[in-house]
C-alpha cells in the first residue's frame, strides 16, 4: 500500500469486527457516520472528499473503507452480504466507541444505513439516505455496468458519463485516477466477488423489508438528484412513503454525484438536518 502521507485515501487504521479498517476520523463533537457506495475503485476519501471538511468544523465525522472497497482488509474467503457489512459499521462504532450516531448512506451504504436503523436503532441518531439503495427496484443499465465493470480505461470513463449529470465534472484525469484505483492490487478481486451475474439479485438481497422500513422511528432524510442514471428516482419516493419521519430533497440537474455535483448545497443541507437534532 501507499504511504499515507503520500495518498489521501489512507487514513487511520482499526480492527473492527475483526477486520483492519482504514478510516477517517476529522472534527470533534458529536459522531456523523459516512457510508460510501459501491462504484469500482472507491473509497471512503474518493466519496466523501466534500464533506469531510465541510462537516468536520461542527462534528467528528467518521469515513471506513467498508471491508471488500479502498484500503481497508479483504479477508481470504470473506462473504460479502449486507449482514456481513452491517456487522461491519457496528464493529467500526464499538472499536472508536461510538455509541450513537448521525449516519448517511450513499447509495449501496444508503442500504447498508438503512439496515443498520433497522437492526440497531439505538445506535441511528439521525438518518440520511442519499441516492440510496435499500427497496427493491428494476436493475437500470447503469447499475449494471457499474456492478459489473471489467478494468479498463475507456470502460471507466463510460462509466464516469453515467454518474454525473454536469459532463464537465467529467474528464479523463478523473476516469485515469479512477480507473488506476480500481487495478490497485486485490481491487477488482474483491470487487468482481460482490455482485457476479445475474445482478437483480443483488438489488434485491440490498432491500430491506417494507414492513421493518415502516417501523423505522428515527428522523430521515432522503436526497436524490432527479436525473439518476444509477439509482431510480422512484426509490426516493418509496422511501418518502415508508419512512414515517422522512422529508425529501431531490436535486434537479443532478445524476448520482449529489454530495459532488450540489456539493455545497448539500453540506449545507446535512448541517440544517443535523442542527435541528441539536436543537431539540
Amino acid at each position: 500500500m501507499n504511504d499515507a502521507a503520500s495518498n489521501p485515501e489512507i487514513g487511520k487504521r482499526v480492527v473492527a469486527a475483526g477486520i483492519e479498517t482504514n478510516y477517517h476520523d476529522v472534527g470533534s463533537g458529536d459522531p456523523v457516520l459516512l457510508i460510501h457506495g459501491s462504484g469500482p475503485g472507491v473509497s471512503a476519501f474518493v466519496n466523501w472528499r466534500l464533506s469531510l471538511p465541510a462537516l468536520s468544523p461542527h462534528y467528528r465525522v467518521i469515513a471506513p473503507d467498508m471491508v471488500g472497497f479502498g484500503y481497508t482488509e479483504r479477508p481470504t474467503a470473506h462473504r460479502y452480504t449486507m449482514d456481513n457489512w452491517v456487522t461491519h459499521i457496528v464493529g467500526v462504532m464499538d472499536a472508536l466507541k461510538i455509541a450513537k450516531a448521525r449516519v448517511v448512506g450513499n447509495s449501496f451504504g444508503g442500504a447498508l444505513c438503512l439496515a443498520l436503523a433497522i437492526r440497531h436503532p439505538e445506535r441511528v441518531q439521525r438518518l440520511v439516505l442519499m441516492g440510496a439503495v435499500g427497496v427493491r427496484f428494476q436493475i437500470t443499465p447503469a447499475l449494471d455496468a457499474v456492478w459489473g465493470y471489467e478494468p479498463s480505461f475507456e470502460n471507466m470513463r463510460k462509466l464516469m458519463d453515467l454518474f454525473a449529470f454536469n459532463r464537465n465534472l467529467v474528464n479523463d484525469e478523473l476516469a485515469m485516477l479512477r480507473y488506476r484505483g480500481s487495478i490497485r492490487p486485490g481491487f477488482q478481486e474483491s470487487f468482481a466477488a460482490m455482485f457476479p451475474a445475474p445482478r437483480q439479485r443483488w438489488v434485491d438481497a440490498m432491500a430491506s423489508p417494507e414492513e421493518d422500513i415502516r417501523r423505522v422511528e428515527v428522523e430521515t432524510l432522503i436526497v436524490h438528484g432527479r436525473d439518476d442514471q444509477v439509482i431510480p428516482l422512484s426509490n426516493a419516493y418509496k422511501f418518502m412513503e415508508l419512512l414515517p419521519r422522512a422529508q425529501m430533497h431531490v436535486f434537479g440537474r443532478c445524476g448520482h454525484w449529489t454530495q459532488i455535483e450540489h456539493a455545497d448545497r448539500f453540506n449545507r443541507l446535512l448541517l440544517d438536518f443535523f442542527g435541528e437534532a441539536d436543537a431539540a
